[in-house]
C-alpha cells in the first residue's frame, strides 16, 4: 500500500475492491440458498470467493520470469535483543564470520530485515552482516508511545551500532537510507570513527514525495488528502491489515508492487515476496512512518558527511527518481554514484548481483582509504 508514487491511493482502492469482491461473492452465495439469487449469480459468487483466496496464483503468471533463487525469509540463530529507554525492543541478527569486516543494514518501509536475502547469500562468506528490524516491524517490538519518526529510528540505529565491530559500514535502502542520513544529521560524531562509510540505496535526502515521479501532484495533495488518509489508516489499522491480506491473496496488490518496485526484469518470487512482507507489517505503523517521512529533510547534513559514501540508484526507479541520487552525489564530498540497470526501486532484489558486487567492492576500498 505504501509504495510510492501512487501506492497509498492505489493501495486503498485495491483494498476496497478486494473487500467488495469477497463481500458480493458471499452475498450471492447466501442469496442462492435463501432463494433470492439466480443460478448465474450463484456461480459468479463462487468464482469471486475463489478468486479472493486463489487469484494470486493467476496474477503471478504475469509478474515476471521464474527465478532459480527466489527470496526467502531466512533468519539467523545468532540474535540479540536491545531494550531502548522508551521500552522498545529491537531485534538484531548476525551473519558471517565474526572477525570479518562489518556491514550494518537498514531496510525500507513495508519490509523487515529478511528483504536483505541476497545480501546474506552473496556477502555473508566475506563480511560480518548485522541486520535489524526497525521499530514496529518484523521481530522488533512496537513503540510504547507510538513514536515512529525518523529521529526515533535514527536513535535506534545508533543503539544497534553499539553491537557492531568497529569501524562499520552503514547500508540503508529506501526509508533505511533516510534513517541513515538522519543518523548522520543527529549523530555526526560517529562519522569517521565508529562509522567508516555509507551506502545509500534508492533513497532520498528530503520528503520522498518531492523526489518521486508525479511529485508535483503528490506534494499538492499531501496535506489535503495523503496526511488525513494516513491518520485514517492509523485509526483503522486492523481493518486495513485485513484488507491488505485480501489484496495479497487475490493478487491485486502484486500489480502496483510490480509497477512501482521493479522495472520488468524481476522474478515472480521477488514480486510475491515484497508483497507478502507488506502484509506482515502493521498498516498503522507504516502510516506513522510515512507521516514521519513527510517531515524529513537531511539536506543540510549532506555536505558535512566526511566518510566515503556509495550512492546506489536505479535507472527505472519510480519511487525515488535517479536525480535525487545525482544531487546527493554532488553534495556529499567523498561520494560515488553507481547505477543499477535495468532496475526499479527494489534494486537489491531485481539486480541483486550488481547491487551486492558494488557493495562488496566498495567495502574494502573504505578500509584502504582509512
Amino acid at each position: 500500500m505504501f509504495i510510492l508514487p501512487f501506492g497509498p491511493l492505489i493501495g486503498l482502492l485495491l483494498d476496497i475492491l478486494s473487500v467488495a469482491i469477497f463481500g458480493v461473492g458471499v452475498w450471492w452465495i447466501i442469496g442462492w440458498f435463501t432463494g433470492t439469487i439466480t443460478l448465474g449469480l450463484f456461480i459468479g459468487g463462487i468464482v469471486m470467493v475463489a478468486f479472493t483466496f486463489l487469484g494470486r496464483f493467476i496474477i503471478l503468471l504475469f509478474m515476471g520470469r521464474s527465478g532459480e533463487d527466489e527470496p526467502k525469509m531466512a533468519r539467523s540463530s545468532e540474535v540479540q535483543r536491545l531494550k531502548r529507554p522508551d521500552g522498545t525492543e529491537l531485534h538484531v541478527e548476525f551473519f558471517g564470520p565474526p572477525q570479518a569486516q562489518p556491514i550494518l543494514f537498514t531496510h525500507g518501509i513495508g519490509a523487515n530485515s529478511t528483504d536483505w536475502y541476497y545480501a546474506k547469500r552473496l556477502l555473508a562468506d566475506r563480511f560480518r552482516l548485522i541486520m535489524w528490524d526497525v521499530t514496529g516491524v518484523g521481530k522488533s517490538g512496537r513503540s510504547p508511545n507510538g513514536d515512529y519518526s525518523l529521529d526515533k529510528m535514527a536513535s535506534d540505529l545508533e543503539t544497534v551500532l553499539g553491537l557492531a565491530p568497529k569501524p562499520v559500514i552503514l547500508v540503508g535502502h529506501s526509508m533505511g537510507g533516510m534513517i541513515t542520513l538522519n543518523f548522520c544529521k543527529l549523530f555526526p560524531q560517529h562519522l569517521g570513527k565508529e562509522v567508516a562509510g555509507l551506502v545509500l540505496a534508492n533513497t532520498t535526502y528530503i520528503n520522498p514525495l518531492r523526489t518521486t515521479t508525479a511529485r508535483r501532484f503528490l506534494t499538492a495533495i499531501q496535506k489535503p488528502i495523503l496526511t488525513p488518509l494516513m491518520y485514517i489508516v492509523v485509526g483503522l489499522s486492523p481493518l486495513f491489515w485485513l484488507m491488505t491480506w485480501l489484496s495479497y491473496l487475490n493478487g491485486t496488490s502484486l500489480i502496483p508492487n510490480r509497477i512501482f518496485t521493479f522495472s520488468g526484469h524481476q522474478t515472480k518470487g521477488q514480486v510475491d515476496f515484497m508483497s507478502l512482507l507488506q502484509c506482515l507489517c502493521s498498516q498503522g505503523v507504516m502510516a506513522k512512518q510515512m507521516l514521519g517521512m513527510f517531515k524529513y529533510d537531511a539536506t543540510s547534513a549532506l555536505p558535512r558527511i566526511n566518510v566515503p559514501t556509495l550512492i546506489i540508484a536505479a535507472d527505472v526507479d519510480r519511487g525515488c527518481i535517479p536525480e535525487a541520487s545525482v544531487f546527493m552525489n554532488r553534495q556529499i564530498p567523498a561520494s560515488r554514484l553507481f547505477m543499477c540497470t535495468p532496475s526499479g526501486h527494489g534494486s537489491m532484489m531485481e539486480q541483486n548481483e550488481q547491487f551486492m558486487t558494488a557493495v562488496a567492492e566498495f567495502a574494502p576500498s573504505v578500509l584502504a582509504t582509512r
